[in-house]
């Protein structure tokens, strides 16, 4: 997969249309908590600043469904950037229209625009073909790179890339490369670990990951589903009792596989999900009756890590635990304390397990934290992506 770059552009005195992902969480105070995401973005939107490109920014926030959301607008994100580039981002109060036409015209080259959040509009959702033209309508070019989108048919990441002359940027290069990489030709041994609650969102990257990595450890409340299709009573947990069927199949499909599948073999349980319960570690197979599995346990957090020791190349999608209640962290930090430490190509997949690697203070010693949430996982299991089909492929001379 090699995509038209932006490097590919002639960007100078030109209007890109860039559509990042700057969708982080923000508290209830206005802050933002979490900033990979807008980390990833400053490469490219600093290459077309430096290029003298007219930048116009695009990204959603949260989930608005196309009303708008006063607590869901893109300001504190436009005051965050500016502060991370040195330099004003200016904001446009809507999506399209005539305000940001007219923001444009009194911008100079090398000027940086920012749209109001685009999923205020109800056709961004639907690839609306009028909304995509209004978003052609204010460049001269269209640069996706925002990968954690790239699993969306919207109008701002693949109508309007049907209507002007588009190509990927720094990060979703980076994205594909690294993603493409730990995949097709990983330095081995590979070891996957995927947590998380549910089964049902991870079943096509299991079957998929079985036949390419070397280890599957799974934890985090999905290992609860496979441990009932096993048999054992799993109290008071998290259990998706509609997909212990499907849990059945796939223990009974990785059996003939060379690679081994594993799960917990204890756990930390709790008579409710809060920090004032009462806890104790108990083996898989005996969860008391009214108690619940919240956290991976001590032996399990060992024979994890004997298996992580030997790995040449790590991909983590999602937590091992609830993380973010404390008492039920522990195996999630240790586990990403202990990856850190290791000699070897580290990749953590997208979603709630970045924020637990950067709660635990060792985000910059990953290899690559994907933007990727869905899309990662989308990705990893061998799916096309809309957006990123649909971005032109370099000509091989």
């Amino acid at each position: 997969m090699n995509k038209v770059s932006v490097k590919d552009l002639d960007v100078k005195g030109k209007r890109v249309l860039l559509r990042v992902d700057l969708n982080v969480s923000i508290n209830k105070d206005g802050e933002i908590i979490e900033e990979n995401k807008i980390r990833s973005s400053l490469p490219t939107i600093q290459y077309l600043v430096e290029q003298g490109a007219l930048v116009i920014i695009a990204s959603h926030l949260g989930r608005p469904k196309g009303q708008v959301v006063e607590e869901l607008r893109m300001d504190p994100v436009a005051k965050k950037l500016a502060e991370m580039l040195g330099m004003p981002v200016y904001k446009t109060d809507n999506v399209v229209g005539e305000e940001p036409l007219k923001a444009l015209d009194m911008l100079k080259n090398g000027d940086i625009l920012m749209l109001e959040n685009i999923r205020f509009h109800p056709g961004e959702t639907i690839n609306d073909p009028q909304l995509a033209k209004e978003f052609a309508r204010l460049a001269d070019f269209y640069v996706n790179d925002a990968f954690g989108t790239c699993h969306r048919a919207h109008a701002s990441t693949v109508g309007v890339a049907e209507l002007l002359p588009s190509a990927a940027g720094l990060n979703m290069e980076k994205e594909i490369s690294v993603m493409s990489k730990v995949m097709e030709n990983p330095e081995r041994p590979l070891v996957a670990i995927l947590g998380g609650t549910k089964v049902a969102d991870k079943i096509g990257l299991i079957t998929h990951f079985i036949d390419i990595v070397d280890v599957l450890l799974i934890g985090g409340g999905m290992a609860n589903t496979f441990l009932k299709a096993k048999g054992y009573q799993m109290g008071k947990s998290f259990v998706e009792e509609d997909k212990v069927e499907a849990a059945k199949e796939i223990l009974a499909m990785v059996e003939g596989k060379k690679a081994k599948f594993v799960l917990p073999v204890d756990f930390i349980a709790a008579s409710e999900a809060s920090e004032n319960s009462d806890q104790k570690v108990v083996a898989a197979d005996s969860i008391p009756s009214d108690w619940m599995a919240l956290d991976i346990g001590l032996e399990t957090v060992d024979l994890f890590q004997e298996y992580l020791d030997t790995a040449k190349t790590v991909i983590w999608n999602g937590p091992l635990g609830m993380f973010e209640i404390e008492d039920f962290a522990q195996g999630t930090v240790e586990t990403a304390h202990f990856i850190a430490d290791l000699e070897a190509v580290k990749v953590i997949g997208g979603g709630d397990v970045v924020a637990a690697v950067e709660r635990a203070g060792v985000a910059d010693r990953m290899t690559h934290i994907s933007t990727g949430g869905g899309a990662a996982l989308e990705f990893w299991e061998g799916k096309e992506l809309p957006a990123l089909s649909v971005l032109p492929e370099k000509v091989k001379v």
